[in-house]
């Protein structure tokens, strides 16, 4: 069964939520800005017993949030942005429940499959979330990394994910093309990793509304989860509040 999980995205030492293409060396466009440190978010997510989230870097000047953030909600939040296996253990011992690797994995716009048996072995399995956020192309779904302006020739279809899913736990999947617009999420995508994975899942991007976690119950037949960013009444949003989304997940799990 689907659930809802939490996230705190931090750029520039702020709490934020940015449209997802338009981030850059210059800054990114956003809908939120919070006055709130990341500890607060994770303090409560905690407090609401809401497991599962993820924390994500984007960019540099993040770190004392980080460490902030994992330091309030021990192996309750999962790190990811800039994670290589130099300190993936490190952000384990922080705190984080697992470590969330995406660049590190390419070479260029190569996938490494040395890199990812590395990294796997270096913090185990069961501590390696694989990043697999990606942007529509006449191919298919491909991953995109470098703050998702580079679309790599890594393909999300049976075989990848096939070949993926022995040396992670789980992955997250942004949809870039639609991540901060509120616009609606990207059915065909989780349509197609309803049919493609075996291990926890976690879909982001255009969730508008409480009904989009239906939603995604319905096309992955309960087998991805969402997360709710830009629309959530704790990031400035009016789509839907974090309560309706806590008593969604008591009620349907």
């Amino acid at each position: 069964m689907t659930l809802f999980r939490p996230c705190i995205d931090l750029h520039e030492g702020q709490v934020k939520q940015i449209i997802g293409g338009s981030l850059s060396d210059s800054g990114a466009d956003t809908n939120f800005v919070s006055d709130k440190q990341a500890g607060h978010y994770a303090e409560l997510y905690k407090s609401l017993a809401l497991d599962g989230g993820h924390v994500i870097s984007l960019g540099a000047n993040n770190q004392q949030a980080i460490i902030q953030a994992l330091e309030a909600y021990p192996q309750g939040l999962q790190f990811g942005g800039g994670v290589t296996t130099g300190n993936a253990a490190a952000y384990i011992d922080a705190g984080a429940s697992k470590v969330i690797v995406t660049s590190y994995l390419f070479e260029q716009t190569h996938f490494s499959w040395a890199r990812l048996s590395e990294i796997s072995a270096e913090v185990g399995v069961h501590n390696l979330v694989v990043d697999l956020s990606c942007r529509k192309t006449n191919q298919g779904w491909m991953v995109a990394t470098n703050r998702w302006q580079t679309t790599t020739n890594a393909k999300i279809d049976k075989h990848f994910i096939e070949q993926l899913q022995p040396y992670c736990a789980e992955f997250l999947i942004h949809s870039a093309d639609v991540e901060g617009l509120q616009a609606g999420i990207d059915s065909d995508l989780i349509s197609l990793l309803g049919n493609l994975v075996s291990i926890p899942t976690t879909y982001a991007g255009g969730a508008k509304s409480l009904d989009d976690l239906d939603m995604v119950n319905s096309l992955s037949n309960g087998k991805v989860d969402l997360t709710i960013g830009s629309a959530l009444d704790i990031f400035g949003g009016s789509g839907v509040t974090l309560q309706e989304c806590v008593d969604w997940n008591e009620s349907n799990n």
